[in-house]
């Protein structure tokens, strides 16, 4: 009778099983951990890019980055995702210096595979690109740490606890930071030229929070 791993879930080794052995130097959990949630960090580097092709340079380096500091992130499973994406707002403030940064390693790797959406084609990809920039031009007028907030909780859809482990600070500031940024956000759509109707909407998804 074959012995099932604890922690072992349908889709294989749980993330925490994979970091532990990750975080120990095995290239194959990582590469796992990789194909698991290269999709949820491209999306959310396109949201704070408005650029699909920097989005994915961008996924690369998170990853490399994830690879080069493993040693340093002793969370469990749970974390995993919160501090990728921590990563990802952290390379995406400067992404030409990111990229340029990581030039080399990234010339000797294959592309990033990161699976797109069925529906996806260039007009709907090029139309996507045209919204977030929208939006993007309202978002960069909030001080850094609200956008790096309202990011994680709307975009990543992280909850407030997530947050603060990807940026490493109490829950509470996470609260009143993100109370703040919609606060700003509105007033800044509200003191804008165009109507809000005819502008794409800035929550994707709902904010989600701890239950």
């Amino acid at each position: 009778m074959s012995v099932v791993e604890p922690g072992t879930t349908e889709r294989g080794p749980s993330d925490e099983q994979l970091w532990s052995r990750a975080r120990k130097g095995d290239p194959a959990a990582f590469g796992d951990l990789f194909t698991r949630h290269s999709h949820t960090v491209y999306t959310f580097c396109f949201r704070l890019t408005g650029s699909w092709d920097i989005a994915e340079d961008l996924t690369t380096v998170v990853f490399l980055e994830a690879w080069r500091q493993r040693a340093q992130f002793a969370g469990n499973g749970d974390t995993v995702v919160p501090w990728l994406l921590g990563i990802a707002s952290q390379v995406a403030r400067n992404s030409a210096r990111a990229v340029r940064r990581h030039r080399s390693l990234l010339a000797k790797l294959p592309p990033a595979v990161i699976e797109e959406q069925p529906d996806e084609n260039h007009a709907a990809r090029v139309e996507a690109e045209r919204q977030m920039q929208e939006i993007l031009r309202v978002f960069r007028r909030l001080p850094q740490r609200e956008q790096e907030v309202l990011a994680l909780c709307v975009w990543g859809e992280r909850t407030a606890a997530e947050a603060a482990v990807a940026l490493g600070i109490p829950v509470r500031t996470v609260r009143s930071r993100l109370t703040r940024a919609h606060e700003h956000l509105r007033r800044l759509m509200e003191g804008a030229a165009r109507p809000m109707t005819s502008r794409p909407a800035m929550h994707a998804h709902p904010t989600r929070e701890a239950t």
